[in-house]
């Protein structure tokens, strides 16, 4: 059993038995949110004199151990102990237990206090304080505001002496407009720093940041918007849930009619398996955009290939799936703002990261620039797979007849308007037109050179990117002027102009190399074509939107982290904060995820063909669930990842598929298993 002790300034998870460390105070005041304890103790620090209060992270308190310690060291010579608890006992039940124990056997007032709005009958019935004062308590604490918080402290302090002045709890809107340097705006106010004739672009946040004043990532949103010439619409809300809150919403989304939402409150109102349920941004109508507020902090994050923790990949990531979000990035994470001595507690606040803000504010820049551009004026690319590498194998979405659903596809935007031109007649025209340019099988020769993207204009993007990726690319590719794709100091790019749309070929990962094995590889830096033809399409085309068509292309697998992304990981380097729409296979949703957790992609699925597949049965069925579980886990429970690698892989050996798959026994288990995926795909797409 390992013992830490907290550091002051640090930030512990919970995972080891921390010992606080803290010296016992007059009042215990318990909370799993950091917003409320570092509110908690800028108000203690206004107040001269008093009871002490000792503030606890009820999250380093998750170890019973923790548990034992902190009630037999702080609890048990305490005079009012006050928890805010979400989710009930059950969701610190020996944490409840203990200290329920030691109030009643000391005679401690003892307030367990819900930590959402609702109140919870089996948390009042362990008070030792009343009914009253605990509502007052928790009214405090629901409203919040640094006035309350001040309240709260003044009506513990007169529980305690019986002498202290206090008011009542000074109630707050569940949801409302905010702006930096006003208070209680209105909506007429907030008009007055808008630019005329922009685009209204929506933050939603929670109120819990606004009770705490918590809100720099939420100011350096609006600043960035608004230097990319939006109006932002900031908006909190307690809980989108609450119908009370729903409204006032909708009615701040009914007078402004935002381009864009950009959502940074977590979980889901509609229920994963279950019909759709109306949400209080229906009114606006526009992509809605999934913004985190990481609750990691941000060393963790850089240095991690995961991106994120399971508790914040749950909450902000695959529950707002459940309500169609477009995930951007982790805009901020929770960084030590310092130690405070009189309440021996880390204050925590969010800190903003400014590329990740940049980033997700020219995403939210880009949305809205595809919405109010005349059809006619937009650009889009049309991007066809090639897996593997072989011209028989251009457009090869599975499931879909691409050639032919792209020809589909370019007829229904020139019908709404776009300037599609050249149509080809059919899909085996449009593949024999693209083949007479440039293309990945490089063992032929091309009948004419496609589109071109200079050399020059090339370089100056890739000095654009972070120094680690220049280097990475060169060493495994060498310099740009070596790749296949170049001559004449020009990219020759597999794509084909057919006006405002251009249809192109995906490059492939690399040369010289097995397509198979390298499709997913996790490891493999692209080449310098890869980069040139997105830089093209993003930087000289200056595209609206891309739409890659059909499961599935190459770019959501390059190497980075699995989400939450960073300037240095692959798919953000390429693809930028580019509109993308993917159409996609509707029965694979575990490697659609990928494109939209890694590349903000928009899927729109499209149902399986009527006819027979192979398919997996038997042990093969048995493994490609395993293979899937797997991949679920290694994004959501890393835990589990040990237990089934060893179920896959002994699995394979008892049927012997382990010899069809090419498995040897001195490969490393990463390898094994990529072998195996590989031979599942390849065999279950027979037809």
């Amino acid at each position: 059993m390992h013992l830490l002790a907290a550091i002051p300034g640090g930030i512990a998870d919970g995972a080891e038995a921390v010992d606080l460390e803290q010296r016992p105070g007059d009042i215990i005041f318990i909370s799993a949110a950091d917003t409320e304890l570092s509110s908690l103790a800028v108000s203690r620090g206004a107040i001269s004199d008093g009871p002490s209060l000792r503030l606890a992270n009820m999250m380093q308190l998750s170890h019973n151990l923790s548990v034992d310690i902190y009630v037999e060291d702080i609890i048990a010579s305490a005079k009012l102990v006050v928890l805010r608890l979400l989710g009930g006992v059950s969701y610190w039940p020996y944490g409840v237990e203990q200290l329920v124990e030691c109030c009643r056997r000391k005679n401690i007032l003892l307030a367990i206090l819900p930590g959402d709005d609702q109140p919870d009958e089996e948390l009042a019935a362990l008070n030792t304080v009343s009914r009253d004062v605990s509502h007052r308590l928790w009214q405090y604490l629901v409203h919040g505001g640094q006035e309350n918080y001040a309240g709260f402290l003044n009506y513990c302090h007169f529980l305690l002496d019986g002498k202290t002045d206090w008011r009542e709890p000074k109630l707050l809107m569940k949801a409302g407009i905010y702006w930096p340097g006003l208070e209680d705006p209105d909506l007429d106010a907030i008009r007055q720093s808008w630019k005329d004739g922009a685009e209204c672009i929506g933050i939603v946040f929670y109120r819990a940041l606004y009770q705490a004043n918590n809100l720099a990532p939420v100011d350096d949103l609006i600043a960035a918007l608004q230097a990319k010439g939006l109006n932002p619409l900031p908006l909190y809300v307690g809980s989108l849930k609450d119908p009370i809150c729903a409204e006032i919403i909708e009615q701040y989304l009914r007078q402004t009619r935002p381009a864009v939402l950009l959502n940074a409150t977590g979980f889901a109102i509609s229920s994963p398996g279950a019909d759709r349920r109306k949400t209080p941004f229906d009114i606006a109508n526009c992509p809605i955009l999934q913004v985190i507020f990481s609750g990691g902090n941000e060393d963790t994050w850089r240095s991690g290939i995961t991106g994120l923790s399971a508790r914040d990949i749950a909450m902000n990531v695959a529950l707002p799936e459940v309500d169609g979000r477009i995930l951007s990035r982790a805009v901020s994470f929770k960084a030590d703002a310092g130690y405070d001595a009189t309440t021996q507690t880390n204050i925590i606040a969010y800190k903003p990261v400014p590329d990740r803000i940049e980033f997700v504010a020219s995403l939210a820049a880009n949305w809205a620039r595809l919405r109010t551009t005349p059809a006619k004026s937009r650009k889009i690319a049309l991007i066809l797979a090639n897996y593997p590498n072989k011209n028989g194998r251009i457009g090869n979405g599975v499931g879909l007849d691409t050639p032919a659903g792209s020809i589909e596809v370019l007829k229904a935007l020139k019908a709404d308007g776009y300037d599609v031109r050249d149509i080809p007649a059919s899909g085996n025209d449009l593949i024999s037109a693209l083949l007479e340019g440039p293309t990945n099988d490089r063992t032929r020769k091309a009948k004419s050179d496609g589109l071109t993207y200079s050399l020059d204009a090339y370089k100056s993007f890739f000095r654009s990117l972070p120094t680690k990726l220049q280097s990475e690319v060169m060493e495994r590719w060498g310099e740009p002027e070596n790749d296949p794709f170049v001559s004449s100091d020009k990219f020759h790019l597999a794509a084909k102009r057919l006006g405002n749309v251009i249809i192109g070929i995906q490059p492939a990962r690399g040369y010289n190399i097995d397509p198979v094995k390298s499709y997913h590889d996790p490891d493999l830096v692209p080449p310098h074509g890869y980069l040139a033809f997105y830089a093209w399409l993003r930087g000289e085309e200056k595209i609206h939107a891309a739409i890659h068509m059909g499961k599935h292309g190459n770019m959501e697998w390059l190497p980075g982290k699995s989400v939450a992304l960073s300037e240095e990981c692959y798919p953000e380097a390429v693809f930028g904060p580019t509109v993308h729409l993917y159409p996609f296979i509707v029965n694979d949703p575990g490697e659609g995820t990928q494109a939209k957790r890694r590349a903000s992609a928009v899927i729109i699925d499209h149902l399986t063909p009527p006819m027979t597949r192979a398919e997996s049965y038997g042990p093969l069925a048995d493994l490609e669930r395993l293979v899937d579980e797997y991949y679920e886990a290694a994004g959501i429970d890393p835990r589990r990842i040990a237990l089934l690698r060893q179920q896959i892989l002994e699995l394979t050996q008892s049927t012997g598929i382990d010899v069809d798959c090419g498995i040897e026994a001195a490969d490393a288990e990463g390898d094994q298993l990529s072998k195996l995926d590989n031979y599942l795909c390849e065999l279950k797409e027979l037809q």
